[in-house]
């Protein structure tokens, strides 16, 4: 929906929003994609459930906590944003759409993640920052092709030694959660490109220079007495780093978003936006801690 229709949903009350939704919604979407971020939902519309076809669907910034079974008839969805909603538990029928490659999960109330999740085969991206988990699910470390996994603003206190079994995670978002020592299995994931632990209570970094691919390390806003070595030509956010310009974290962690999507998702028509509208100002209004920017 443009910015005019969102500006006068935005004054319509909250009981006649959803019919409003629906009655603009009365046909398959060109693009495959539709994109019902902060349209204050509380109930999902059943009626996007018969565009089978379907590859991109943002629900971001609601008030949704379930979702229809219905949403099983979307077996060609490949993009599915529920981030900054009112989620307590994952829906169970999340877990039939195999053909996700990217989830947002951000910014919900979440504890734990189901079992079923490892059904999910084909994701490459998994967002689960701003939730209330206090360790990592085990059920992340059986997402075989998980490439990028977000889980900043949380509760972790350690990493499980499992997560080394993802053999094609390349990039891992760990700021703003409580870890006291640098996860030890993070040393043993050579392929890993990206780490971030800003903002954490990290006093000291063991040398990373034997991660032969790493390109990135943000290791900012902890109390560490030392910076992480690094291998010639890898960059580092935090004290004492080099003296060269570094990336600022919110724009590395934009970045990666954009190329999340642009990589993952082949999409025949041409892409939409790449942030839905509710993202775009998260990352504008919450700073530099923000996984989600």
């Amino acid at each position: 929906m443009g910015n005019t229709i969102r500006a006068l949903v935005a004054f319509i009350p909250t009981d006649r929003c959803q019919n409003y939704v629906v009655r603009d919604l009365q046909e398959m979407p060109l693009d495959k994609m539709v994109d019902l971020s902060g349209n204050q939902l509380r109930r999902f519309p059943v009626l996007v459930c018969s565009f089978t076809e379907l590859v991109k669907l943002y629900l971001s910034d609601n008030h949704l906590n379930s979702l229809p079974p219905e949403l099983a008839q979307l077996q060609n969805l490949q993009i599915l944003a529920l981030d900054f909603n009112n989620f307590k538990a994952l829906p169970q029928v999340v877990c039939t759409l195999k053909q996700l490659c990217i989830l947002y999960l951000g910014n919900n109330k979440l504890r734990d993640l189901p079992g079923e999740l490892s059904l999910l085969q084909n994701l490459r991206t998994l967002w689960i920052e701003a939730n209330c988990l206090t360790q990592l699910p085990d059920v992340v470390c059986e997402l075989s092709l998980l490439k990028t996994l977000h889980a900043s603003s949380n509760a972790l206190r350690l990493l499980p030694s499992q997560l080394q079994r993802l053999r094609e995670l390349r990039t891992i978002w760990l700021s703003g959660n409580l870890l006291a020592d640098f996860p030890a299995v993070l040393l043993h994931m050579p392929f890993l490109e990206v780490i971030d632990v800003d903002r954490n209570s990290i006093r000291y970094f063991p040398s990373l220079a034997h991660l032969s691919n790493l390109k990135l390390v943000i290791y900012d806003h902890n109390p560490c007495r030392n910076a992480p070595k690094v291998r010639k030509g890898v960059r580092r956010v935090g004290r004492w780093a080099e003296e060269t310009p570094e990336p600022d974290p919110r724009k590395a962690r934009r970045y990666a978003l954009v190329e999340e999507e642009n990589q993952e998702v082949q999409a025949p028509a041409p892409p939409p936006p790449l942030l839905p509208p509710s993202r775009v100002a998260a990352a504008v209004c919450q700073g530099p801690n923000s996984s989600t920017s």
